[in-house]
């Protein structure tokens, strides 16, 4: 398994490693969360830059990107905008959508970009190529926030975030029933033993789906979602208590 390091977090060994989303809407209250995030024990900061207000404003999302940054400047930072089809507060054009996250990683402000797996191939390995040269590592994704999809369906996903160059393949679904949550870890560790050359995160949302959150160094997830304030998705669990939970389980 290949792990993928930024700063001195390397995610792909060990305990999952725990990332926190901040959804501040202005400059002011990202600021004021940046420095509450600072503290927090998480091992990644996620900027969910679809809450903020100013998005479509690539120069007011530059310029609070800088100060975000300067504030955690020891953590690593994961740059998200989650599409309004996979759950997002913000609509943006696929063009638009190109045009932001192209600039941002050309910026090379932070060390992880986030990538929708279902914006096209095209776009996909335009913004992977552009990724690759400035060294920021991609987060390829994909959400379902209606139904879990077939076993076969999660891991055909993941294996062509691997064959379009995410150097972290990632999948979150909502569960109907238990026997979802079971399809979502058992894809993952079928993916993980059988396919994975690099870290893979899965999730199954909400309440129901709350124990592949804790259980992915069992079935191979090297990431999960845990929050300090406000949540950016269902199911997530304050980064304390998460944190307690994965060193338990790890120790055990």
């Amino acid at each position: 398994m290949k792990t993928v390091k930024v700063m001195n977090t390397v995610i792909g060994d060990g305990i999952p490693k725990i990332v926190v989303p901040m959804v501040g809407k202005t400059s002011q209250e990202l600021i004021e969360e940046a420095k509450i995030v600072a503290n927090c024990g998480a091992d990644i900061i996620e900027w969910r830059v679809d809450f903020f207000e100013e998005v479509k404003q690539i120069d007011a999302v530059i310029s609070v990107g800088k100060k975000i940054r300067q504030l955690l400047s020891n953590i690593p930072i994961l740059f998200t905008f989650r599409t309004k089809e996979e759950g997002g507060e913000t609509e943006l054009s696929t063009e638009d959508y190109v045009e932001l996250n192209q600039v941002i990683i050309s910026e090379a402000l932070f060390e992880l970009n986030d990538i929708e797996l279902f914006i096209g191939d095209k776009h996909v390995a335009q913004l992977v190529s552009c990724a690759n040269d400035k060294q920021v590592k991609v987060v390829m994704c994909n959400h379902d926030f209606d139904q879990t999809p077939s076993k076969q369906e999660i891991v055909h996903r993941l294996k062509k975030m691997q064959e379009l160059g995410a150097d972290i393949c990632k999948i979150a679904v909502m569960p109907n029933n238990t026997t979802d949550v079971l399809t979502l870890l058992d894809a993952t560790n079928e993916m993980q033993i059988s396919f994975a050359n690099r870290p893979i995160v899965t999730m199954s949302m909400g309440q129901l789906g709350m124990i592949s959150r804790v259980s992915g160094e069992t079935f191979g997830s090297a990431l999960t979602f845990g929050s300090a304030q406000t949540a950016s998705a269902p199911g997530q669990v304050p980064v304390s208590e998460l944190r307690n939970i994965l060193t338990t389980l790890h120790n055990k």
